[in-house]
C-alpha cells in the first residue's frame, strides 16, 4: 500500500476506536485493522449487551477500583474523564443513565447505540477501516517506520502503530492474544496473562438444582483452610452448573486467581444470605416466621425468607426433617437452620477457562509503557491502548473507562506528519 499513512491502528475495539477516532480528529490519517467483519464485537456483548460504558464517580475512586496498576491510570483519566466519556456519546446522540453503584448505561439498553457512536466518530474523521483482516506480524524499521504485515501477504507502512488488540478473555470477539506476541517480538515484557473476573467452580454436587438462580443483598467470603479472610464482597450473584458467578463473584475472584497462583488447596466459600441481620435479628425473625407456619411442614416455612429453589438446599444444609411440624422444631434445630443462612458454605476448586473471563490480568508490562502518552519507552512511534496493558478493574464500568481514556491519550499523542 502506497498511500501516506501517519498511523495504523491494530484492533476495533472500545481502545481501538476511540485511538483512531482522536487522531483522525486532529488531522491524521488512519487507517484502523480489524480482524472481525464488524467493529467492537466485544462492545457488543459487554454488560449482557447493555454496555455499561462508564462510572458516574470521582477519578480516585475510579482509580481505586483497579487492583492492577491502577495508578498507571493516573494521567490517562484526568486526560479523558468519566464525565468526558459522558459527554462524548451523548454528543454523538446517545442518551445515557445512571444506575445502582454508579454504573452508566445507554438509555436504550443496547450496546449496539455505543458502537453506532464510535462509528459515527471514525466516518468523521475519515479513518479508512479495513476489515477482516489478521495482523501476522509488525516490524519496526531501526526504531523508526513500522511495517504492519496483513494474512495474505499485503504490508501497510507507517510512522506510528496503535496496539489495541485486548487480553486473551472472549477469544470469539478477536482477543486472542495476538497482539501480547508482537509485543514480545518486539523486545516489550509480557506479564503473564491471568484471568480476572472469572466464575468460580465449586466441587458441590447440590450446586446444579440452583442453576440460574439469583440472589441479591448478598454477602460472599473467601477464607483459606486455615480460616484467613481472602476476599469479601456484597451484592449480587448467580448460581450456575459449574458454581458461581455474577457481580460480586467477579470482583472476588481475581484475589482467588493470586491465592492460587502460591496454592492449589481450594478455598472455603460463605454466602451470608442475610447480611443486614445479625444472627440475634434474623433468630427473631425465624420465630415470629415459625409462629405464623406452626401447623405446617418445616418445608414450607421459609417461604416469606427464602427463594423457593433454595430452600431444601437450606433445609438439608441445615439437617432438618423438612416433612417435621414447625411447631416441634427445637431450639437447636432453628440454631442450626440460622448458622446456614448466615453461612451458605461451597468449596471453591477453580476458575473457568481464561476465555471466559470478563477481563484479562496481565499483558504489556506498564513500566515499558510512557503514562503520559501511552507510547512505548522501547521503540518509537508505538502505542498501546486497553487491556492489552497489564491493567485490570472491577467490574462497573471501570474497565471500559480505561479503554476509552488510553484510547483518546495514544490518539492524542500521534504526530502528524505532512
Amino acid at each position: 500500500m502506497s498511500e501516506k499513512v501517519d498511523v495504523i491502528v491494530i484492533g476495533a475495539g472500545a481502545g481501538g476506536m476511540m485511538a483512531a477516532g482522536r487522531a483522525a480528529e486532529r488531522g491524521a490519517k488512519v487507517i484502523l485493522i480489524e480482524k472481525n467483519s464488524i467493529l467492537g464485537k466485544k462492545l457488543l456483548i459487554t454488560g449482557k449487551g447493555r454496555c455499561n460504558v462508564t462510572n458516574d464517580t470521582d477519578i480516585e475512586d475510579i482509580i481505586s477500583n483497579f487492583p492492577g496498576n491502577g495508578r498507571f491510570l493516573y494521567s490517562p483519566l484526568y486526560t479523558f474523564t468519566n464525565l468526558d466519556v459522558m459527554n462524548f456519546f451523548t454528543n454523538l446522540g446517545v442518551k445515557l443513565k445512571t444506575e445502582r453503584g454508579g454504573r452508566v448505561f445507554p438509555v436504550s439498553d443496547k450496546a449496539k447505540d455505543i458502537v453506532k457512536a464510535l462509528e459515527k466518530y471514525l466516518q468523521l474523521g475519515k479513518v479508512k477501516v479495513i476489515k477482516n483482516s489478521k495482523v501476522e506480524e509488525i516490524i519496526s524499521e531501526n526504531g523508526g517506520a513500522k511495517i504492519v504485515h496483513l494474512e495474505g501477504g499485503e504490508k501497510i507502512k507507517a510512522p506510528q502503530v496503535i496496539i489495541a488488540t485486548g487480553g486473551l478473555s472472549y477469544p470469539g470477539t478477536g482477543s486472542t492474544g495476538d497482539g501480547y506476541l508482537w509485543s514480545e517480538k518486539l523486545g516489550h515484557k509480557i506479564v503473564t496473562p491471568k484471568p480476572s473476573l472469572i466464575p468460580l467452580i465449586t466441587k458441590e454436587s447440590w450446586i446444579e438444582d440452583l442453576q440460574g438462580l439469583s440472589l441479591k443483598n448478598i454477602t460472599i467470603s473467601l477464607n483459606d483452610r486455615n480460616g484467613k479472610k481472602i476476599a469479601q464482597d456484597f451484592g449480587e450473584m448467580i448460581f450456575t452448573h459449574y458454581g458461581v458467578s455474577g457481580p460480586v463473584v467477579l470482583s472476588i475472584s481475581r484475589k482467588a486467581v493470586l491465592y492460587w497462583e502460591k496454592n492449589s488447596k481450594p478455598l472455603n466459600m460463605s454466602i451470608d444470605l442475610k447480611p443486614a441481620l445479625s444472627i440475634e435479628k434474623l433468630d427473631l425473625r425465624l420465630q415470629r416466621d415459625f409462629e405464623k407456619y406452626c401447623n405446617k411442614d418445616f418445608r414450607n416455612g421459609l417461604n416469606d425468607l427464602l427463594p423457593q429453589r433454595l430452600i431444601p438446599i437450606v433445609i438439608m444444609l441445615a439437617k432438618i426433617d423438612p416433612y417435621k411440624k414447625i411447631n416441634l422444631i427445637t431450639k437447636e434445630e432453628r440454631q442450626n437452620l440460622n448458622y446456614v443462612i448466615k453461612n451458605l458454605k461451597l468449596t471453591a476448586t477453580g476458575t473457568r477457562p481464561i476465555s471466559e473471563a470478563i477481563v484479562t490480568k496481565g499483558g504489556v508490562n506498564v513500566k515499558e509503557i510512557n503514562p503520559h502518552t501511552m507510547e512505548s519507552k522501547k521503540i518509537n512511534g508505538l502505542f498501546f491502548c486497553g487491556e492489552i496493558i497489564d491493567i485490570d478493574g472491577y467490574t462497573g464500568g471501570y474497565n471500559l473507562q480505561a479503554a476509552f481514556s488510553t484510547g483518546y491519550l495514544a490518539g492524542e499523542n500521534i504526530s502528524i506528519y505532512e
